[in-house]
């Protein structure tokens, strides 16, 4: 699924970060290069944005994987954990990441979206009808089918593991 990517393209990266953290923790027993995933989506191309979808807890202890975040040059978005009265929780950032895709996609000549969530395709797909390219990178043992296939390019990040993550040696755990 080779699609055209070049020095003047003017990208945007929207990163589920919950999506990737959890699929790189169930898959590998391991922790996201989020640097390498930027790396990868940019592809030489010109960066306007990146922006991490996060989700905080009461304890806060997150802040240092957030300036992690700043220093490669990710921009932080985030969001409290929802805790419901039965001890339920809920942590979703996709409406907010379509939104400023879709808010981002004038200034834009291609969409990286970071996650394997099926949920997107719609935003994919009106992404393209606005004549975007529209890729995504995620760990494809875990990324849905209907986003693989509603995107222009699909980046694997199973098909070299040790290279998009932190600890856990990038092997499939059993």
């Amino acid at each position: 699924m080779a699609v055209a990517k070049h020095k003047n393209q003017r990208v945007g990266i929207f990163i589920d970060t919950q999506n990737l953290y959890h699929s790189a923790k169930n898959l590998y027993g391991a922790r996201v290069n989020f640097a390498a995933v930027l790396k990868e989506a940019v592809a030489g191309r010109e960066l306007l944005r990146a922006i991490a979808y996060v989700i905080t807890t009461e304890t806060r202890e997150e802040s240092g994987f957030f300036e992690a975040l700043s220093k490669i040059g990710i921009e932080t978005k985030t969001k409290d954990l929802q805790v419901f009265a039965g001890g339920a929780k809920k942590a979703d950032w996709d409406v907010g990441l379509a939104v400023d895709a879709i808010k981002h996609a004038p200034k834009l000549d291609a969409v990286v979206i970071a996650s394997g969530d099926g949920d997107f395709v719609p935003l994919v797909e009106y992404l393209k009808f606005l004549g975007l390219q529209v890729e995504a990178i995620s760990f494809g043992k875990s990324s849905s089918m209907k986003l693989k296939d509603a995107v222009d390019d699909f980046i694997d990040m199973c098909e070299d593991p040790r290279k998009y993550l932190i600890g856990g040696g990038g092997r499939r755990r059993q």
